[in-house]
C-alpha cells in the first residue's frame, strides 16, 4: 500500500513537472499514459477536457493534487466495484 501511495504521489509530480497543478497538457498525458487501460476515451481530447472540467472544483482551469485525487478515487471505487460484481457473479453462479 505504501508503494501505491509513493506512486500516485511521483506520478503527479513528474507530470506536472514539480507545480502544484496539472495544466490541461500535462494531464492529458497523465491520463492517455497512464488510464488508458482502466478508461474509455483516453485518446479524446474532448473528454479528456469534459473529464478535467468536471474535476476542477475551484474551476481555475488546471487540476490540483486534491482534484487528482478525486479521480484516483473514483477509479479506486470502479475497480473495487468490478472485482466485488465479479466475485458476486461467481458466487450466484455456483
Amino acid at each position: 500500500m505504501e508503494g501505491a501511495i509513493k506512486t500516485l504521489v511521483t506520478t503527479f509530480i513528474s507530470s506536472s513537472r514539480g507545480k502544484d497543478n496539472l495544466d490541461s497538457k500535462s494531464f492529458q498525458k497523465l491520463v492517455q499514459k497512464q488510464f488508458s487501460g482502466m478508461m474509455e476515451d483516453t485518446n479524446s481530447s474532448k473528454k479528456i477536457k469534459e473529464m478535467q472540467a468536471g474535476l476542477d472544483a475551484n474551476n481555475d482551469g488546471k487540476v490540483s493534487f486534491q482534484e487528482y485525487l478525486t479521480l484516483i478515487g473514483y477509479l479506486a471505487n470502479c475497480v473495487s466495484d468490478s472485482k466485488t460484481n465479479s466475485s458476486q457473479a461467481a458466487s450466484d453462479a455456483s
